[in-house]
C-alpha cells in the first residue's frame, strides 16, 4: 500500500513539474510583456554601444513588424550601415570604399525566408513554419536553464539547402533566454558555433528587454529602447546615386 501511495503521489505531481516547449514559451511571453502586447508592438529602436578593440562604438538598431531592419554604427565620427533591409533589398556599407553596396541575391533571399522574427522568433512560431523542441534542463553560465531547439526554414548556401537550427537556454526562474547557440551555415566560420548571451533584463513600458548582451564575445550595452518609433521608410532604403 505504501508503494502504491508513493506511485500515485508521483503521478499526481508529475504533470505539475513536467515542462513542455509551449509551457516554457507561454511563461516567457507572459513574463516579458504578454502575448497580446507583443503582437501589438509595431517596432523597436535600440541605442547603445559595442566594445571592440578597446573602443566603445555607438550603435543604433531598428526592427519593425513589417520586416524592415537596420543596424548602423558610428566609428570615429563616421556613420556606417552594417546591415539594412527594406523588405526587398538588403545592403551594407563597404568598409573599403565607404559606399553603399547591395547584398548578393542568395543572401537577400535568405533574409526574406526567415524575416519573421520580430519581436521574437517564438511568437506565433507555428504560423511561421518553425518547430520548437524541449531538450530538458541544462546548466549554463552557472544557471539552471530549460534548453529549447528552434528550427526555422532552411536557407540556401552556395546553391545548397542548409538547416537553420539554434538552441535557446531559458533560465528556470523567470523564463527569459540567457544564452543562444547557433551553428553558422555560411562564411569563414561555417560549421562553428556562434554564442550570444543576454542579461540585465529591464522593464520598458511594460515589456522586458535585455540591456546587456554579447555576440561572438563582443559586449553590447543597450542605453535606451524606444517602442513604436516614428521612422521614415527611407531610412531603410538603399541610397540611390544622385
Amino acid at each position: 500500500l505504501k508503494n502504491l501511495f508513493v506511485a500515485l503521489t508521483l503521478l499526481a505531481v508529475a504533470p505539475m513539474t513536467a515542462q513542455t516547449a509551449d509551457e516554457i514559451l507561454n511563461n516567457y511571453l507572459e513574463n516579458t510583456g504578454g502575448e497580446a502586447a507583443w503582437n501589438a508592438l509595431e517596432g523597436v529602436k535600440m541605442i547603445g554601444s559595442v566594445s571592440s578593440q578597446g573602443m566603445d562604438i555607438p550603435i543604433e538598431m531598428h526592427q519593425m513588424k513589417d520586416g524592415k531592419q537596420l543596424f548602423k554604427i558610428n566609428l570615429q565620427g563616421q556613420e556606417m550601415t552594417m546591415m539594412s533591409f527594406d523588405g526587398e533589398t538588403m545592403w551594407t556599407t563597404n568598409m573599403m570604399t565607404m559606399l553603399p553596396e547591395k547584398s548578393d541575391t542568395e543572401t537577400t533571399q535568405n533574409m526574406k525566408i526567415n524575416n519573421q522574427d520580430f519581436p521574437s522568433p517564438f511568437l506565433n512560431y507555428k504560423e511561421k513554419g518553425y518547430t520548437v523542441e524541449y531538450l530538458g534542463k541544462e546548466t549554463k553560465e552557472g544557471t539552471e536553464t530549460f534548453k529549447l531547439k528552434l528550427t526555422k526554414k532552411p536557407v540556401m548556401v552556395d546553391g545548397k539547402e542548409e538547416p537553420t537550427v539554434s538552441f535557446y537556454y531559458f533560465e528556470t526562474e523567470n523564463y527569459v533566454p540567457i544564452l543562444v547557440e547557433e551553428t553558422m551555415n555560411s562564411g569563414p566560420a561555417k560549421g562553428q558555433m556562434s554564442v550570444s548571451t543576454f542579461s540585465d533584463y529591464q522593464e520598458v513600458d511594460g515589456f522586458y528587454f535585455s540591456f546587456s548582451m554579447s555576440q561572438g564575445g563582443q559586449p553590447i550595452i543597450v542605453k535606451e529602447i524606444i517602442l513604436n518609433p516614428e521612422v521614415d521608410a527611407a531610412l531603410f532604403a538603399f541610397p540611390e546615386e544622385k
